[in-house]
């Protein structure tokens, strides 16, 4: 990266000292990182140039429940590996983006309460052999996954014997199974439900085999924006806007237990 990016980055980010609950009180306005390649939960609407999903509800929801109706959350893309080192350069205010809680991520970010009850599953073709993690155990058998995520590891846990193709993102993973490099793509359901909608040719099979459950992250030491935060989704779960988001992106799915979702 040249030496004149890396100054201009760094001339934009917060300082460590911010407050980052007080300086979005003051402006009314929430910077979060989320995805755009995640059907179901954050993907670029190619028609309005506008990323859509249930990440993005809920962060709308969360901005005007802290800071009134006329509060605004403004969204920038992130990945799996860009997240992170925006949300501690400052770049961003907190993360909505299928990002699990993890004991590892907690070193360095902190937590809201789980919002949303994800276990990792596995897609595969219908009519496929590929029915479970068992099924994959077995020498030569490939998975593809995403670099840097939970599910890359867990393949290693659950079936030992698998090769895993890791590929940048879910499109490019979903690609490679298509192709046929691979016997079944992993990652957490509601991600692989949301393929399988716009591709009746696969299918989500095996249950869930672990358990996955996804948090907004802040910056370590933000204690404040994080207790607001869970503040602000105990009363969206109590006035009914949590569960109508849910039901507005996730019912209809079949084998998609919202229940499961709900209560993580």
């Amino acid at each position: 990266m040249p030496v004149f990016l890396i100054t201009v980055l760094a001339g934009c980010a917060k300082q460590e000292s911010d407050n980052v609950y007080e300086s979005t009180k003051e402006s009314k306005k929430i910077v979060w990182g989320v995805k755009a390649d995640t059907r179901l939960f954050g993907l670029m609407n190619v028609k309005t140039g506008n990323i859509d999903g249930f990440d993005i509800d809920l962060a709308k929801a969360l901005t005007k429940q802290m800071y009134g109706k006329n509060a605004k959350a403004e969204f920038i893309q992130t990945t799996t590996k860009t997240r992170v080192p925006l949300l501690k350069n400052g770049n961003i205010d907190a993360v909505a983006a299928s990002m699990t809680i993890t004991p590892e991520r907690e070193k360095l970010l902190d937590f809201t309460k789980p919002y949303f009850g994800a276990g990792q599953s596995l897609l595969a073709k219908k009519g496929s052999s590929i029915k479970s993690m068992k099924d994959l155990n077995k020498k030569g058998t490939k998975v593809m996954a995403v670099k840097g995520t939970t599910a890359v590891d867990n393949v290693a846990k659950y079936a030992p014997k698998a090769s895993v193709l890791e590929l940048d993102d879910y499109a490019q993973a979903f690609t490679a199974l298509k192709s046929g490099q691979g016997f079944a793509m992993t990652t957490d359901n509601g991600i692989l439900y949301g393929i399988a909608k716009e591709n009746p040719k696969y299918q989500v099979v095996g249950g869930t085999f672990t358990n996955e459950p996804y948090g907004m992250a802040v910056d370590k030491g933000q204690d404040q924006m994080r207790n607001h935060l869970n503040k602000a989704l105990d009363k969206l779960k109590d006035n009914g806007t949590y569960s109508s988001l849910v039901k507005k992106w996730f019912s209809g799915i079949p084998g998609f237990q919202i229940k499961e979702v709900e209560e993580p």
